[in-house]
């Protein structure tokens, strides 16, 4: 069932103010959905890498041009929506899509039963030339901070993915919810990344990035998602060392590795079931 903006603020401040973290998760498949509703998930969040990771792809095959993002968000909408009962889902737009209204757009999405929004894919992913490029060509970062906007006028919850500091600030003063720190493509695994920084070094840089936001709007909600991040004892560490965090959302870390690991452990007990000799 599709929530307003201000029920999902109410549900995740009353889950800080009982001391615990926001917790949400990306969902590839509406098993993947239903089972952690099951689980007791704060948010669901479905965007077009949840389709490639559940393929056995990376994660990052959604920055690339397999296929048109927005499109398939509304394919695995029609997935996931109709199996979540209680759990507010969020669905990855592509705000520097050049074919779509995001006006026109944003209204499909509330329409379909989706409770908010997040910017994906994002141009933030890219960073030198690359970026340079599309900032310079009509595919700008602010793109993504005017749907953000559009977005929170709908009533829509929002929470945009952030790299650094400046993101922060202009997505906190687009009246964005809840900012996302995102520190990478997610570890471990068998198509995790491989180089990635360390615990510490994702301590600074989400301190830099709450700090920036909350000088903008001391409410906003500021939770973290990727990188080295990609066991609860990593998340452990995280909290301890950045007060004021205020949780936590997977995707690969909870959809993906969750899979490869229950899948491979289960076929190798059924592999040593012993067959009686006649």
């Amino acid at each position: 069932m599709p929530y307003t903006r201000q029920q999902i603020l109410e549900r995740l401040r009353a889950r800080i103010q009982d001391g615990l973290p926001i917790i949400g998760a990306g969902a590839g498949t509406g098993i993947s959905a239903k089972s952690a509703e099951a689980g007791g998930i704060d948010l669901i969040i479905i965007y077009n890498s949840g389709r490639f990771r559940m393929a056995g792809r990376g994660s990052v095959a959604g920055m690339l041009p397999y296929g048109d993002a927005n499109q398939i968000v509304v394919e695995m909408g029609a997935e996931v929506l109709p199996v979540v009962k209680n759990t507010p889902v969020l669905a990855g737009v592509c705000g520097t899509d050049p074919f779509r209204s995001m006006n026109h757009f944003l209204k499909q999405i509330k329409e379909m039963g989706f409770s908010g929004v997040q910017n994906y894919p994002t141009v933030a992913y890219f960073e030198g030339a690359a970026r340079q490029d599309m900032e310079d060509t009509g595919f700008s970062y602010d793109l993504e901070v005017e749907m953000v906007g559009l977005a929170r006028e709908m009533d829509l919850f929002t929470a945009p993915y952030v790299y650094n500091e400046i993101e922060a600030t202009k997505m906190a003063n687009a009246g964005a919810d809840m900012l996302v720190a995102h520190m990478g493509l997610t570890a471990k695994g068998s198509i995790g990344a491989k180089n990635v920084q360390t615990l510490d070094a994702c301590v600074a840089k989400i301190e830099a990035i709450r700090e920036a936001a909350r000088a903008v709007n001391p409410e906003v909600l500021v939770i973290c998602h990727g990188g080295p991040i990609s066991e609860p004892a990593d998340l452990s560490y995280i909290l301890s060392k950045v007060p004021g965090l205020d949780g936590f959302f997977g995707a690969s870390s909870i959809e993906r590795l969750a899979t490869e690991r229950a899948i491979r452990d289960l076929v190798m007990e059924f592999k040593q079931v012993s067959k009686p000799f006649a």
